[in-house]
């Protein structure tokens, strides 16, 4: 089990028996990290994840607002979403690959023509971080990550984003994983960026067969180059 996810175990047990509630705020990293003997960065990196999963909410500083603070009801689905996380953490990456499959290719059909130009606008602006030449590829696989749970939540079907939701770290770390493999790694990351803006583009022009198509194709692309799956 990687460190952090014993932050995130931890957690989720407090939420399930009541020690913590919606605006209870968490120890401080130092305190965590004590408490459960793992390091600083593995608090860090369970706050990020419980955050982005609408968990905690963080703020930075040294005020009375600042910390990780409860924002979710204990018996809240994301509880549920939680322990999601933590089953999928150890899954086979054909497994995982099949299901992103499924479940996006479903999204953007859904999606097409019907997507909110705020959430459109939303995915375009990770699309846009990515861009940037002197991104680490550490980085650049977590805003992937995070783009292809964003893609699968403009269909709006709230099942699907908190699969896809919970399936993020899993992504990230089979992706990282496979990416060594690649053995041009500036032309992969262009092809990435294309197929990505090309998938998001015909969401917005309301083509749902071709987003669907070519989401498969660039999901099941990736794994073939690198010889993982």
């Amino acid at each position: 089990m990687r460190t952090h996810e014993l932050v995130l175990r931890q957690v989720e047990a407090d939420l399930a028996a009541g020690k913590l509630r919606v605006g209870d705020r968490l120890p401080g990293e130092r305190a965590l990290a004590g408490q459960l003997g793992v390091s600083r960065p593995s608090v860090r990196e369970a706050i990020r994840v419980l955050e982005a999963m609408g968990v905690v909410r963080t703020a930075v500083g040294s005020g009375p607002d600042a910390g990780a603070v409860i924002v979710a009801e204990p018996a809240s689905p994301l509880t549920a979403t939680l322990r999601l996380h933590l089953a999928t953490s150890h899954l086979p990456m054909g497994d995982i690959v099949q299901t992103r499959v499924l479940l996006e290719s479903w999204a953007v059909r859904e999606a097409a023509g019907r997507a909110e130009p705020v959430q459109l606008a939303a995915a375009g602006l990770l699309l846009d971080a990515m861009d940037d030449p002197g991104l680490p590829r550490e980085r650049f696989h977590l805003l992937d990550a995070e783009f292809h749970v964003a893609l699968a939540a403009l269909a709006g079907n709230v099942l699907v984003s908190t699969i896809m939701a919970s399936l993020r770290e899993a992504i990230h770390g089979y992706v990282m994983a496979a990416a060594p493999n690649l053995p041009d790694w500036d032309a992969a990351a262009a092809g990435l960026r294309a197929e990505h803006r090309a998938v998001l583009a015909a969401v917005a022009d309301g083509d749902g067969d071709d987003a669907a198509r070519m989401v498969a194709e660039h999901i099941e692309g990736f794994y073939r180059a690198t010889r993982i799956a």
